[in-house]
């Protein structure tokens, strides 16, 4: 599978399961082994994408988010995004860009999050995502 396309159905997956807190969209994305590396100081998840997304899904009561055009090259993709949250009664505003490596099988096999965050409701800034 082309790059380009594997970046825009991860970007679908994540568009379906993140607001409905279904990981399986967002899961069947990556391969058995995937390397989610979900902040740039921290080890990668064990469980890979599956326990990432469980454990962020089961600390978030609510989201809102957006996700810029993909930037490919090769069999890489790096996706800025934007989220607006609200974890145990605070609302936080995170913004970063996944960089994605994909298999022959166009689903993930390496994912590296930089991401900052800060508190309250931060909408994005114009022009964000082109």
């Amino acid at each position: 599978m082309e790059a380009e396309a594997s970046a825009r159905a991860w970007v679908e997956a994540w568009t379906r399961g993140w607001p409905a807190k279904d990981p399986e969209p967002i899961v069947s994305r990556y391969t058995e082994g995937a390397v989610y590396r979900s902040h740039p100081f921290r080890e990668p998840h064990s469980g890979g994408a599956r326990d990432y997304v469980e454990w962020a899904f089961s600390e978030q009561e609510s989201v809102e988010f957006w996700f810029g055009e993909p930037v490919v090259a090769g069999n890489r993709a790096a996706v800025e995004y934007w989220a607006v949250l609200v974890e145990s009664g605070r609302e936080l505003t995170i913004a970063g860009s996944a960089f994605l490596r994909f298999a022959p099988d166009g689903r993930v096999e390496e994912h590296r999050d930089y991401w900052a965050q800060a508190e309250g409701r931060i909408p994005p800034p114009t022009g964000f995502g082109r």
